[in-house]
């Protein structure tokens, strides 16, 4: 009975010592933190995703950035709503003390791969002075992301011009970008789909933050004047912006743009205690210009009302430099036509466009009410 009562404590040691080791996803960057561990069998890993989209997949030493055949350690992308409290988590548990080799799969096989650019993490690697120890693995990861990149400079077409004018005013303005066009296999939740999209320097990947998106709130005039607050965001396909005002291009900022979006004047009585809304919903990553087309009794664009949707703001045009060229134009040469307001009109046309106006703009107050609460 004694010898029993010693082998079934023996037995229950690695499960009554079993340790749990907390790792964080994407907490500070495309990062694990901390990037290694060393565990015994019995012991689990439970990540802890904290940012944006970024997945736990097993790959191995020899390819760190690909998916290991047959293996059962992938969590699939995992989305984090922005200001979210609750983070979801990713349990995998260790049965003997191989290593284990994980990276993030987002974006794999592009330049903006997360595993090229170090974002990987070990159960069990080898120590420092060893051939397979953690150095080396991030090492070999890194390799893959500069090989990437050299292979798409490779297949990029030739640089752009740097420099064009404005569609008007004789301003000069930086070039537009040349996309590149990628196609990607991409896992959200239980849904995966195949996407082909043009991507943009500095834009951001095309993988949802949520299937259902997530929502922009912008605030348009309120007490900061002729402003939009924020005058620029980094929008996801799906994700939906609630705000007022009608497309334009980074060369003609205070006219619209054939063919885009247009939320058209929202009216709203001075004592209303409800507000309209109008939302755009995203689709791609690629740049968007926006203004607001209030010319009564002067210029909103001109006065540097104007918005951006993914601008790169790296580069010569970035939100800054579109809101100069709208204050340098300041609406002026623009041609007027009649679904631009009063311009033009006759007596009774003039009179309801600028009613029209004036109500237009109070809507535009209206909607920050709305937009906030």
């Amino acid at each position: 009975m004694f010898v029993s009562s010693v082998a079934v404590g023996l037995a229950l040691l690695p499960a009554a010592f079993a340790v749990v080791h907390d790792v964080q996803v994407g907490a500070n960057g495309l990062t694990f933190s901390p990037e290694a561990i060393y565990a015994d069998p019995g012991d689990q890993v439970v990540f802890h995703f904290m940012a944006k989209n970024h997945t736990v997949t097993e790959s191995s030493f020899a390819h760190p950035c690909g998916r290991r055949e047959g293996t059962h350690i992938d969590s699939g992308f995992v989305p984090v709503p922005a200001n979210t409290t609750t983070f979801p988590t990713y349990t995998i548990d260790v049965t003997s003390h191989d290593p284990i080799w994980i990276y993030c799969a987002q974006a794999a096989g592009t330049p903006n791969s997360h595993c090229g650019q170090g974002m990987v993490f070990a159960v069990n690697c080898g120590p420092e002075d060893a051939p397979n120890s953690f150095h080396n693995f991030r090492n070999a990861a890194l390799e893959v992301g500069k090989q990437l990149q050299a292979e798409a400079e490779a297949e990029a077409p030739p640089a752009p011009v740097e420099h064009t004018t404005a569609a008007y005013g004789g301003l000069t303005i930086p070039a537009a970008p040349t996309p590149t066009l990628i196609t990607q296999v991409i896992t959200l939740s239980t849904s995966t789909w195949t996407t082909t999209y043009s991507s943009y320097p500095g834009s951001p990947a095309a993988t949802p933050a949520t299937l259902e998106g997530e929502v922009h709130r912008v605030i348009v005039g309120g007490e900061s004047g002729l402003v939009f607050d924020p005058p620029f965001v980094s929008a996801l396909p799906r994700d939906t912006i609630v705000f007022e005002f009608r497309q334009s291009s980074f060369e003609d900022p205070c006219r619209r743009l054939e063919g885009g979006f247009d939320s058209d004047f929202q009216f709203v009585a001075a004592d209303a205690t409800e507000f309209p809304t109008w939302n755009y919903t995203v689709t791609d990553t690629a740049p968007k210009w926006a203004y607001c087309r209030q010319r009564t009794p002067t210029s909103h664009c001109g006065a540097g009302m104007v918005f951006a949707i993914n601008s790169d703001e790296s580069s010569g045009r970035s939100f800054a430099a579109f809101q100069n060229v709208a204050e340098t134009l300041n609406g002026t040469a623009v041609p007027s036509t009649s679904d631009e307001g009063s311009d033009d009109a006759d007596d009774d046309g003039s009179a309801m466009a600028l009613g029209a106006s004036k109500i237009g703009f109070t809507a535009v107050l209206g909607l920050v009410v709305a937009a906030l609460f």
